[in-house]
């Protein structure tokens, strides 16, 4: 919808977990290299750590594509399932037959049998099991036994268990003792810091065709950070949204007035001060994001991260004039919006 008014191609901040689209941090990479060393070494069990909208799907999927062999991967999204229920889901998803599913122990069978086919042609099986911090313990305890399908040399199917920080504390229970025991690999994804939020955001706008310098004023970079706490999920939704108000009222950088009325359509409120933020460099020397010179953000090339040095003005008069300008433009835009928003106040 606003592609074309920004120069994009195509939407950056859309919320699927496009490895195109990953921009590696310090705790992203290092995730990041722990995946792709469990799924190659078979493992047996990888656990990622991170709050909800942290980038946990999206560094998986990467791990997963960046895999010099064949992977047959099974994701598990919803863990309210019952064991009747998993059992059915793993033959379906592993393409067993259709009696596998009747019985526990003849969907055993045959995943071994298949696991064992698959790992002589070189090839490798992976479970994601998303959200694992809510799992039954009856869940978790199969997931355990899956693990235990091995040779001599090495497991035959590599599982990686991902979810919130509680699933941390849930494996230090005593009745998990036996899954925590068989974890061989342990990583944890932080909140961005300021200076990762602009390579974030200046990232995924150059993967998209764009120029971040002319998309988002430095100002409006600093207001999503406050907003989103480094979270890259709500980094996206701030500023996803936030382009499609630039459009609507034709205005471009986008301001961190802009910001702040989406923040409070959504209900994002600051709660810190700014200087004192975690990753925040102070007024007089904040760091800004600058454009790479047209690649993509990888893993072997980041995003280059400068001090600027303070303006003789101060910095907030620039934004505030061009957000004054389109104060009333927007503002009646934002009533028309609020109208459509399943979040806004009555």
């Amino acid at each position: 919808m606003y592609e074309q008014f920004f120069g994009f191609r195509e939407r950056p901040f859309d919320l699927t977990p496009d490895p195109r689209y990953v921009v590696l941090t310090e705790s992203h990479r290092e995730a990041l290299s722990n995946l792709e060393y469990g799924i190659a070494s078979r493992k047996g069990i990888t656990l990622l750590i991170g709050e909800a909208g942290s980038g946990k799907t999206t560094v998986i999927r990467t791990a997963i594509d960046r895999q010099p062999v064949r992977v047959h991967c099974v994701h598990l999204h919803n863990p309210t399932l019952s064991r009747a229920e998993f059992a059915e889901m793993l033959a379906v998803r592993y393409g067993l037959s259709d009696r596998a599913g009747e019985s526990k122990a003849r969907m055993l069978v045959e995943l071994e049998t298949l696991l064992r086919s698959r790992r002589d042609l070189g090839e490798t099986s992976v479970l994601v099991v998303d959200e694992a911090q809510s799992l039954p313990l009856e869940l978790l305890e199969e997931i355990r036994l899956l693990a235990n399908i091995e040779t001599e040399e090495e497991k035959l199917l590599c599982v990686i268990l991902a979810g919130q920080p509680e699933l941390a504390t849930r494996l230090n229970a005593h009745e998990l003792r036996q899954l925590k025991q068989r974890v061989g690999l342990r990583c944890e994804l932080r909140a961005l810091t300021f200076a990762e939020t602009s390579a974030y955001i200046v990232g995924r706008i150059q993967v998209a065709g764009g120029q971040g310098a002319r998309v988002f004023t430095r100002e409006a970079v600093e207001a999503i950070y406050d907003a989103s706490r480094g979270l890259p999920r709500t980094i996206s939704v701030i500023a996803d949204n936030a382009l499609l108000a630039g459009f609507a009222v034709g205005l471009k950088p986008i301001t961190s007035q802009i910001i702040h009325e989406i923040c409070r359509d959504f209900d994002l409120t600051d709660s810190h001060d700014l200087a004192g933020a975690p990753g925040r460099a102070s007024s007089a020397a904040t760091p800004v994001a600058a454009e790479a010179s047209g690649a993509p953000p990888t893993a072997d090339r980041k995003l280059t991260v400068v001090a600027k040095a303070p303006d003789p003005k101060p910095r907030q008069a620039s934004d505030t004039g061009r957000g004054q300008t389109a104060s009333k433009m927007f503002a009646s835009y934002t009533q028309r919006r609020k109208r459509f928003l399943p979040f806004s106040g009555s």
